[in-house]
């Protein structure tokens, strides 16, 4: 199974960035990406930056994985996933 990070650019060259998922820094290409800048949220897939996210999408994300973390160590994990507890599953509107 592959998981992309969310992952913040600290300094680019326009080619590869220096970015941070919290205390991990990784060089990875940007390559696939039009532009990119400083403080940008980036969804990173094998060292490569495959898109762009917003600030509440990343969020999201990270309390996704956090929430992944805390399931695999025997931790409540219903915290991490306020927005789906207690909603029916909905469909992207481009599927509806």
């Amino acid at each position: 199974m592959c998981l992309g990070l969310p992952m913040t650019i600290v300094e680019t060259d326009g080619i590869t960035a220096l970015c941070e998922y919290g205390s991990e820094q990784r060089r990875i290409s940007v390559m696939l990406l039009a532009d990119v800048s400083v403080g940008a949220k980036v969804l990173v897939h094998i060292d490569s930056a495959v898109r762009l996210l917003d600030e509440n999408e990343a969020r999201q994300i990270s309390e996704a994985l956090d929430g992944l973390e805390a399931s695999l160590n025997g931790q409540n994990y219903d915290r991490f996933f306020a927005d789906l507890i207690g909603h029916e599953p909905q469909l992207p509107e481009h599927l509806r």
